[in-house]
């Protein structure tokens, strides 16, 4: 079996092992209870995908500014875990048995590939984990957030255009008050692009809400020469880095 083949079979038993532990229930109560602390769309998509049953909390957590900054591991996983942390405080606010023992309002509920827009209550318990993600992109070792208007969209995809990129998604796992996490990085490189190309893309797909400026799966995408590493990874969650912690906890 080749490597590439072999590593992907790897991932697949892994991946349904973890899957199988976090689904299990034990007398009916001890199924691991998901909550995403993210508003993104394609990690909504992703956990749902992989089956999960998960929440949605939004954290009233204020993002820092590190647009144009040097990427450093310890600043992405201080982004990563800022979330996690703010949303654990807020859903442990007024408990008074456990850390995690009251009730707190979130956007949406999730329920395997069902979705909910309505409000509901987030039921916390000891078998709860918060789950947060941070993405951004690195070009030349600095990095690159969302595009604030179509000027700077325009901008950052002619910075990327016929070069080699770096994706790099960092998770962040509250269990019990303590913070797990693991980062992953995907090399991206972009063929040449014309100005035209570029000014088309922004103006259909308005990527004002992804770092770097654009989304691998829009439909039609084509920017991409090359990828390696995780696509799931680019696209705003790295599954296997997940079902790795899930397994470590």
């Amino acid at each position: 079996m080749a490597n590439g083949k072999k590593g992907q079979w790897c991932s697949f038993i892994l991946a349904n092992y973890v899957k199988d532990k976090v689904m299990k229930e034990k007398n009916g109560n001890n199924k691991l209870h998901i909550i995403l602390a993210s508003k993104s769309d394609r990690r909504k998509d992703i956990l749902t995908r992989e089956g999960f049953d998960f929440e949605i909390y939004i954290p009233h957590a204020e993002e820092k500014d590190i647009i144009g900054e040097k990427y450093t591991e310890e600043l992405a996983s201080e982004c990563a875990v800022a979330k996690a942390k703010a949303a654990y405080e807020e859903l442990s606010k007024n408990s008074h048995s456990s850390p995690l023992q009251n009730k707190s309002k979130c956007i949406d509920n999730i329920v395997g590939a069902s979705y909910t827009s309505a409000t509901s209550d987030v039921q916390c318990d000891d078998h709860t984990i918060i789950v947060s993600c941070d993405t951004v992109v690195v070009n030349d070792d600095k990095i690159i957030g969302k595009p604030k208007d179509r000027k700077d969209a325009i901008k950052i995809l002619k910075s990327l255009s016929g070069k080699r990129h770096r994706v790099i998604s960092t998770v962040c796992i509250c269990k019990d008050g303590k913070y797990h996490v693991k980062s992953d990085t995907t090399y991206v490189k972009f063929r040449d692009l014309s100005d035209e190309e570029i000014e088309s893309y922004v103006d259909e797909r308005k990527p004002y809400d992804k770092a770097g400026s654009y989304g691998i799966q829009d439909e039609k995408f084509d920017f991409v020469e090359s990828i390696e590493g995780s696509l799931d990874n680019v696209v705003g969650f790295p599954t296997e880095t997940f079902y790795k912690m899930l397994r470590e906890l």
